[in-house]
């Protein structure tokens, strides 16, 4: 009778690969998914350590290095559960901006943009843009991952992270704002009236 801690060729299993074998049941699909979103963690943290060292602002800076914080926190809990398959030992945490969420609507002409071609001259404007790109671009790939994942826990942690990418990218947006980096223009109030106003409400109806 062969020892269940033998492989079919004899060689002894160590106890803790077989601890793990029974706690992973991850799809193939959610393993290729799981890597991508952990990858996309990583690069963006490890592209914020390039901002750092050249952002000016000390409140961009402040919010880079909030977010830096959390965001290790977060890659910390996925990989714990994407290696156990159990609850996390620090589960996920909530991100708390210090924006205001006054938003500053209308549009100043400026100068014409153009793309910077030396890194002495980027500004706060050019790091603060890729900042929020780089998160939304996290949250898109968390949203699809979480809808495809199969491993319960996972999925769970997945999730409830796309809510603290979007605070994230909101906060980034609100500073953007605040400093006229990110404008957002309005139509005529007639025509914004007739569009809000484009939709009724549908009657309720009974689910049986």
């Amino acid at each position: 009778m062969q020892n269940q801690n033998q492989t079919q060729n004899g060689m002894q299993m160590p106890q803790d690969l077989m601890n793990q074998t029974a706690t992973h049941n991850h799809g193939a699909h959610e393993l290729f998914d799981a890597h991508e979103v952990i990858g996309c963690l990583i690069g963006a943290i490890e592209q914020y350590q390039l901002y750092d060292q050249n952002i000016q602002c000390q409140e961009l800076k402040g919010i880079l290095q909030r977010q830096t914080s959390f965001m290790l926190q977060m890659y910390n809990t996925i990989v714990d559960t994407f290696q156990s398959g159990q609850d996390p030992q620090v589960p996920t945490q909530q991100y708390k901006m210090q924006q205001s969420n006054e938003v500053t609507y209308g549009v100043k002409a400026g100068q014409p943009k153009q793309p910077k071609m030396a890194v002495n001259q980027l500004t706060d404007e050019c790091y603060s843009s890729f900042m929020l790109g780089q998160i939304k671009a996290a949250s898109s790939g968390f949203t699809t991952a979480a809808a495809e994942m199969n491993h319960p826990v996972l999925r769970r942690i997945l999730a409830d992270s796309i809510p603290n990418l979007i605070e994230m990218s909101y906060e980034l947006f609100l500073y953007q704002n605040k400093n006229g980096y990110y404008q957002i223009p309005q139509l005529k109030e007639q025509d914004m009236n007739i569009m809000v106003q484009a939709y009724a409400k549908a009657p309720q109806q009974n689910m049986h």
